[in-house]
């Protein structure tokens, strides 16, 4: 899991993506000091982390709800519905 600074709000799956969208983006075309581009790499990572927290959660509650649909039912076995 990543940790998340208190103060710090966690942006959305979507949110996340799209920033990090435009940090690569930006890293791409190029034109930034060694400086800036480790800083944008280092938001990247974190972006990345965040992208991956959230889609873990996802399966998580997919693999849960898959398990419920695949328990036996409580119903009588012999009822006709």
């Amino acid at each position: 899991m990543v940790e998340r600074v208190a103060d710090e709000k966690a942006p959305s799956y979507e949110q996340a993506r799209e920033e990090l969208t435009e940090v690569v983006r930006r890293l791409e075309t190029g034109g930034l000091t060694l400086e800036q581009s480790i800083e944008l790499w280092e938001r990247g990572e974190k972006l990345a982390a965040i992208c991956e927290e959230w889609l873990q959660g996802a399966r998580v509650k997919l693999a849960a709800a898959m398990a419920r649909r695949s328990e036996p039912t409580t119903q009588d076995d012999d009822a006709p519905f």
